[in-house]
């Protein structure tokens, strides 16, 4: 396959945010939203990666959906956001993976280099050098790698700039070894890779890219913050940290909360929820509209959308 000319500009102003996953290990969690909605300090999780994007000049966000697919629409019923244009695409019958997913975007991405940035992940990594060294080195997709944080699976070179293997597909001795954040920059010629109309990932056709010696780059940023939030544990994590930063407890101004409530740690009082009397709080989340009776206590637990809890639970999710 003939790859894409070197591109001479480092501008990237597209980008593809996964947002179609069903959420499988957040369950059940996510029988209620989307795995990208759940709230994080009382915002939508895929609200971070936006600005994240709008932060390095991304001017379009592309969003696939699918599971639930229109809960986005009411979070986000305008078609920009901070000034930049914002489309949802639905995938159906089927969730097409990401290879399918951007395959299906195709015509909203056009014929110029685009970011792909997993939706249901927390982040401030800076991008700007991965930016820089995606069109430094000509590459046809550069991926960003952390030395640390989760299963590391991708062997990268750090001398030549390319990755090597992935998960053991290709060659299980090569090294050494980093973590895939799910966020990559891609030449539209990538494209061209993907068989039309396939529920098919990318992880496949990466591997297929270093057999051919196509180039398929990477960078490591171990500076910033990563967390994936596919588990309970890791999305109150999430709010642990934000917590140390100074910023818990999140009460949104529409929340009832009775004076005589205990509210501590890494908690956040969704939208219209409310906290009755001598209730106590401790690293809890509440979505919109949740009730909590009075004098119930709740230490690490979720309570989704509208649902009424009374009594004394601890890490249990609602």
């Amino acid at each position: 396959m003939k790859e894409d000319p070197p591109a001479v500009s480092g501008v990237i102003r597209k980008a593809f945010v996964l947002g179609a996953g069903l959420g499988t290990r957040l369950r059940p969690l996510t029988e209620r939203r989307p795995k990208p909605l759940i709230p994080v300090a009382n915002r939508p999780l895929i609200a971070y990666a936006f600005d994240h994007l709008l932060g390095i000049g991304v001017e379009s966000l592309i969003v696939n959906t699918h599971w639930r697919a229109e809960a986005y629409r009411s979070y986000f019923p305008e078609s920009s956001y901070r000034g930049a244009t914002l489309v949802f695409r639905e995938e159906r019958p089927e969730i097409l993976e990401t290879a399918g997913g951007i395959w299906n975007v195709r015509d909203l991405l056009g014929e110029e280099p685009f970011l792909v940035y997993n939706g249901d992940i927390l982040c401030d990594l800076p991008l700007e050098p991965a930016i820089r060294a995606h069109f430094s080195r000509g590459n046809e997709v550069t991926l960003i790698l952390r030395s640390h944080g989760g299963p590391l699976q991708v062997a990268f070179d750090p001398e030549s700039g390319r990755v090597a293997d992935i998960g053991g597909r290709v060659d299980s001795s090569a090294g050494p070894r980093f973590l895939f954040t799910g966020i990559y920059m891609v030449n539209p010629g990538f494209i061209r890779r993907i068989p039309p109309g396939e529920k098919l990932g990318v992880i496949p056709i990466f591997c297929e890219m270093i057999r051919q010696g196509a180039s398929l780059g990477g960078i490591v940023i171990d500076d910033g913050q990563w967390r994936d939030l596919g588990v309970r544990g890791q999305y109150l994590d999430a709010h642990a940290a934000l917590a140390l930063a100074g910023h818990a407890p999140w009460i949104d101004p529409s929340a009832r909360v009775s004076p005589t409530a205990k509210i501590r740690g890494a908690t956040a009082i969704g939208p219209r929820a409310q906290v009755g009397d001598h209730a106590s709080l401790c690293d809890t989340i509440l979505w919109e509209g949740a009730e909590i009776a009075s004098g119930t206590m709740l230490n690490r637990c979720i309570v989704t959308d509208g649902q009424l809890v009374e009594g004394i639970h601890s890490h249990t999710d609602f």
